[in-house]
């Protein structure tokens, strides 16, 4: 992500290759010597530089999206935190020259909790309550977490993998499938998530499928943070997100940065650099599958995706950054042991008529 900082030696070697008249007034046979030598390490450096930033990816197509996804890895992965899903990492999306995610962060390090991008997922911690400092809890798409204390879950710290299980991953042309597989003394299951691109359609499918294969059960929920950003446009009044209900809440930056307007999120201005908004707890939706039905569009670009899902919204919050427009719906999942929970989110992605 970032490149290798010059050196002294780099200035040196420049130096004596820009002018070597220097080498004319030294024992040529000795600075040679420290020449060839510099320039191996530099040499080994830049290539450990370069396979340091070749992270595992993959992309695939239907002839009408084009999306590419970093994929996990324990040593060379991308993201290698512990709050979000390893799965599913969308780096970019393209759909009639539009794009829709990207980097809408600053900072890069494989641990920090946030350098993730597209429509990722954070599953809620399993058994935190329940373990002894000492003991694991699991975080799903991620694996078993050591807890290190009696202090209460904080999903912005980074906690230790005492059992990261195994990935399995399967790609074709237009579609993608990560497999977690963890058996862990608490819990264990085979988790599935299978990124598809539907045949002619301008749609991408999230399909889930979570096996518990331990003896306790998996009670958690899983939110989509949906990190938008259409045509690299920032944040701002180019933005509408529109629900099938008319939608309230309290939160940081309404009325100030944005307003809710019926059934739509509209911004009043461009957030600064420090800015973010923030509403926990959306209003308005009930149990029907019909509310699960967000549209985010770009009117100013001309570009648009609704989410839908064969599940019911649990919960509803809403932030975004200067960068990044982030409507995060919640589904609550629960298994037994020896049972399976799957449902499946769909991003159709669509352009505008008349964008202004």
């Amino acid at each position: 992500m970032r490149g290798r900082k010059a050196t002294q030696a780099d200035y040196g070697v420049a130096k004596l290759i820009y002018n070597p008249d220097i080498l004319k007034k030294k024992n040529n046979t000795i600075y040679m010597k420290k020449i060839y030598l510099i320039i191996c390490v530099l040499s080994t450096f830049m290539i450990s530089a370069s396979q340091e930033n070749k992270f595992p990816e993959a992309q695939i197509s239907n002839g009408i999206i084009t999306a590419h996804f970093y994929l996990p890895d324990i040593n060379n992965g991308y993201y290698r935190a512990t709050r979000f899903d390893w799965s599913g990492n969308t780096t970019s999306l393209e759909y009639k020259g539009h794009t829709y995610y990207g980097q809408w962060f600053s900072k890069y390090e494989p641990t920090i909790h946030d350098v993730v991008m597209g429509p990722v997922e954070e599953y809620g911690p399993v058994g935190y309550t329940e373990a002894k400092a000492g003991e694991s809890f699991l975080k799903i798409g991620i694996g078993a977490l050591l807890k290190p204390d009696d202090k209460p879950y904080n999903n912005f710290m980074l906690y230790k993998i005492q059992n990261p299980g195994k990935w399995k991953i399967r790609k074709k042309s237009d579609q993608i499938q990560f497999i977690h597989i963890l058996k862990d003394a608490n819990y264990a299951y085979e988790y599935k998530k299978i990124i598809r691109l539907t045949e002619g359609k301008p749609e991408m499918v999230l399909e889930h499928i979570i096996k518990n294969e331990g003896q306790r059960t998996i009670e958690t929920s899983v939110y989509n943070h949906n990190f938008l950003m259409i045509d690299n446009e920032p944040t701002g009044p180019g933005y509408v997100v529109e629900f099938p209900f008319e939608v309230s809440g309290e939160g940081r930056g309404i009325g100030e940065i944005f307003r809710f307007e019926g059934n739509q999120i509209r911004f009043l201005r461009k957030p600064v650099k420090s800015e973010s908004m923030y509403c926990g707890d959306l209003q308005g939706f009930s149990n029907n599958l019909k509310n699960y039905n967000i549209k985010i569009e770009n009117i100013k670009t001309g570009a648009g995706v609704r989410i839908i899902s064969d599940e019911s919204i649990s919960k509803l919050v809403f932030w975004a950054s200067p960068t990044t427009v982030c409507p995060e719906p919640y589904t609550k999942v629960k298994i037994e042991p020896g049972q399976e929970y799957s449902w499946k989110i769909y991003y159709e992605y669509y352009t505008l008529n008349n964008p202004k």
